[in-house]
């Protein structure tokens, strides 16, 4: 028998623990050994809970006990995560956790301890829920050079996107109701303003190349300023906006990455990725495109994938699997303004002629987008690929003439 302890008993950790009791019997089959709750760590009181002996409020009971092999992290946050996560390691003891922040900020740094105490540290759950990602990356596409790895890697903004796409729902009105059904929280600054995403790509950038990508070097732009006249100009382009996390290895060495929305076109894979739903798209030297889709969040989800690695702890204590990453640097992500992009533009001028007049000389040909029932001087169109610094400073000739920018939009190359 295996005993193990849970930190957290939130919507994932309760998920957890229901999945662990209810499957039992199946998940002692496939990892050769009985897994057995010994701890459950929360401040609150659970009284009546068929847990409640289980339940402690002490962290160092947990990590006093010699018994306890594997813990599974699923508090969330950095504090007291990190600590409790780095002196468990430290004491002997596997760690599993969801928790994206933690992984995206300190990953190399537990990782790296765990590797010199032979223990396993293990975060499938951390990106996609219960979509396998972290796995396929690191051991089915092994023979593959990753060129390439791009996704909608957010469900709240998806699900607010897919609302202002198919219904002509406002923002305001679509994240309303993603706060009424539960996908978006009180407070939805992490998921709308792209931070969420970002932890993601940082963690799948990391274990893609084998360097730590750090949220704060990683340009992130949310949907807040998605209007449905972007929407509606996306559509006469031929595709839809999508919030999408992308990472590419450039051929000096560095990386580029980038959290922001795009316009995707209609025949890429992940542009009928919609709802809560996440796609997230590999691109191997050998394979090509593989697509990896499910719902990326939620409780039951979430906790099959912590489950799962669960269950590869008990099956590595002997032989610990290879999971790893060198610490990053300063220099590693390459500025986001030296990046190729073709860029969508709308503004508004008083004489939409005159206005194209300048447009046309200060960035050569584009192409005119047209919408119904736009507003009057309302202009849109799309660049020419050329580094974003270009484009930045073409923007600023135009608006030097008294054209007013009012919203910019990438194009995905997807």
């Amino acid at each position: 028998m295996v005993q193990i302890a849970v930190m957290g008993y939130g919507v994932v950790g309760s998920g957890v623990v229901e999945v662990l009791t209810n499957h039992a019997e199946n998940i002692a089959k496939r990892a050769k050994e009985q897994i057995d709750i010994k701890y459950i760590l929360d401040l609150r009181e659970f009284p009546g809970s068929p847990f409640e002996s289980k339940f402690t409020k002490s962290f160092d009971t947990i990590l006093n006990d010699p018994d306890v092999k594997i813990v599974v992290e699923v508090m969330g946050g950095l504090n007291p995560s990190f600590d409790f996560v780095k002196r468990c390691l430290e004491a002997g003891k596997s760690v599993v956790t969801s928790n994206k922040e933690l992984v995206a900020a300190k990953g190399a740094e537990l990782l790296k301890i765990a590797q010199k105490n032979n223990l396993n540290f293990l975060f499938e759950a951390s990106v996609g829920g219960g979509i396998p990602i972290i796995r396929p990356i690191s051991q089915c596409l092994a023979a593959n050079d990753v060129v390439e790895i791009a996704g909608i890697l957010n469900g709240t903004t998806n699900f607010i996107l897919t609302k202002m796409i198919r219904e002509q729902m406002t923002f305001e009105d679509a994240l309303a109701l993603a706060q009424k059904l539960g996908y978006a929280e009180r407070n939805p600054a992490a998921d709308v303003e792209g931070f969420d995403a970002c932890r993601k790509i940082c963690i799948l950038a990391s274990l893609a190349y084998g360097k730590h990508v750090y949220p704060d070097q990683v340009h992130t732009e949310g949907i807040t300023k998605i209007s449905l006249a972007d929407v509606e100009y996306a559509a006469a382009w031929g595709g839809v906006v999508k919030l999408i996390g992308q990472v590419k290895m450039m051929a000096n060495g560095k990386v580029q990455t980038i959290v922001c929305p795009m316009f995707i076109s209609r025949e890429s894979q992940l542009a009928n990725v919609d709802d809560v739903f996440n796609g997230i798209m590999v691109r191997g030297d050998s394979t090509g495109d593989v697509v990896f889709y499910g719902k990326g969040a939620g409780k039951l989800p979430t906790a099959s994938a912590v489950v799962a690695d669960v269950i590869d702890c008990v099956k590595h204590f002997k032989a610990r699997k290879y999971l790893f990453w060198e610490d990053g640097s300063k220099d590693y992500v390459e500025d986001y303004l030296l990046n190729s992009t073709a860029m969508f533009v709308r503004a508004k001028a008083e004489n939409e002629t005159v206005a194209f007049q300048h447009i046309s000389s200060i960035f050569g040909s584009v192409a005119r987008l047209s919408r119904k029932k736009a507003e009057s001087g309302e202009i849109a169109f799309v660049t020419n690929s050329m580094p974003e610094k270009e484009i930045d400073a073409k923007l600023a000739e135009i608006k030097a003439t008294g054209i007013d920018v009012l919203n910019t939009i990438r194009i995905g190359d997807l």
